[in-house]
């Protein structure tokens, strides 16, 4: 393959890694959508109170990064779960300029309702348990070795 050939080959979007994964991505989020509209929330807002599952009393700071959200995406997605009275801020009582995030008791019990999306989404994806763990582990490595 001569050199100009091969540069249009490295340009087709089917050879994009970016393409692949941000194509499965908008599939993957898509599969959430009918299991999430049932809990009333967008794929952002579980993504958020799946990290506070985790660890609860964190500030947006944290948050945004644990999410990887800016503040500009954060704060209305965190108003908004306010309203829905799943979480609350808090202003920091040290220091001020932090805000804390906590979950509320309806947004503790919200994960009860939410624990069997992991498996339905597994399952619609028709690929092994182990193999969807060795992509998550490939993918994880590649953000890691982006930042």
């Amino acid at each position: 393959m001569e050199d100009n050939e091969l540069k249009d080959e490295m340009l087709k979007l089917d050879n994009q890694l970016c393409f692949a994964i941000y194509a499965c991505s908008k599939e993957i989020i898509k599969g959430y959508r009918p299991y999430l509209d049932e809990l009333g929330l967008t794929y952002t807002q579980y993504i958020t109170l799946l990290s506070l599952w985790e660890k609860d009393g964190v500030t947006v700071k944290e948050l945004g990064n644990k999410l990887y959200l800016d503040s500009g995406t954060l704060t209305p997605l965190l108003k908004k779960l306010e309203a829905s009275n799943l979480i609350e801020r808090i202003r920091d009582k040290e220091d001020e300029r932090n805000v804390i995030i906590k979950l509320t008791e309806e947004g503790k019990n919200k994960k009860l309702s939410a624990g069997c999306i992991p498996q339905k989404l597994l399952e619609n994806t028709k690929l092994s348990p182990e193999k969807l763990f060795s992509i998550r582990e490939s993918m994880k490595a590649l953000l890691e070795s982006m930042r």
